[in-house]
């Protein structure tokens, strides 16, 4: 059980790389509230009372501060990646790194507030992947967006996800869109995740029908007897000798191919 007047254990930010700094920066400055040292990222160290004439609650005063300063400094330090850790070292005071940190990463996150903005506007959903997740991944742009320092209202998101629902949602779509009960953000995703699980068990379904089809086809066709077809047996027409005649032999010397005499007697 945790003992009264014990501060309670926040997790250390993961290390700043050079990227995503106001993210960073927001779980940072979160981190030093709970440690309560974000007053020296403000204040300056406190001065004497008029002249060189330090009282004891000034003394006091800046010994906290001091105290305060050193833990604030080195804990962004040691937040810091080690190759950016040797260049914000030189800095004397936490808010002097503090500053300096805002002035070189929030200069080049600048650009960064188009970057966000056009990967949203750009996003399409496809058929191949799941719709929650692509939901989910829409999301965490906005997120981005956000963070960034821009507002996208819950109507305008709302309206955004139902026009990138991929060319098989087709129908869905229409139907999102002439609905008019205004819905949440929230409401459309529980709408989505329920037409993707139907889809999924309607196509679980179709997929089972025919699987059982083809069991049956099968069983079928090994029961069936086989029927081959037989050839007519030709009819071979022999010659009847009446004396010396013979009747006009029927079909086609195998020889020569004509008509009208045996093999026997043919000159060919």
């Amino acid at each position: 059980m945790e003992q009264s007047g014990t501060k309670p254990h926040f997790e250390k930010p993961e290390k700043f790389k050079g990227g995503d700094f106001k993210r960073w920066q927001q779980k940072m400055l979160f981190y030093l509230t709970t440690m309560n040292l974000t007053n020296v990222l403000r204040e300056t160290v406190p001065t004497a009372d008029g002249g060189n004439i330090f009282s004891a609650e000034t003394l006091t005063a800046i010994d906290a501060w001091n105290h305060n300063d050193f833990l604030c400094r080195n804990y962004i330090l040691n937040a810091l990646d080690d190759s950016l850790y040797d260049v914000y070292v030189v800095c004397k005071t936490a808010k002097e790194l503090w500053e300096s940190l805002e002035k070189k990463y929030k200069t080049e996150d600048a650009d960064s507030k188009k970057f966000v903005v056009g990967k949203f506007l750009d996003y399409k959903m496809v058929d191949s992947k799941s719709v929650v997740s692509q939901t989910e991944d829409l999301q965490k742009i906005i997120y981005d967006i956000h963070v960034e320092g821009m507002i996208i209202n819950e109507s305008f998101q709302v309206v955004s996800f139902i026009e990138k629902l991929p060319p098989s949602w087709k129908e869905f779509k229409n139907y999102l869109k002439h609905k008019r009960k205004e819905m949440t953000l929230e409401d459309l995703i529980v709408r989505l995740r329920i037409e993707e699980d139907n889809r999924k068990n309607e196509k679980g379904l179709v997929s089972s029908m025919e699987a059982k089809a083809n069991v049956v086809e099968g069983s079928s066709s090994k029961q069936r007897p086989k029927f081959q077809k037989t050839k007519k047996k030709e009819k071979h027409f022999i010659p009847v000798a009446k004396g010396k005649d013979f009747k006009k032999i029927k079909g086609s010397c195998w020889v020569c191919g004509k008509q009208g005499h045996r093999a026997q007697e043919c000159r060919h």
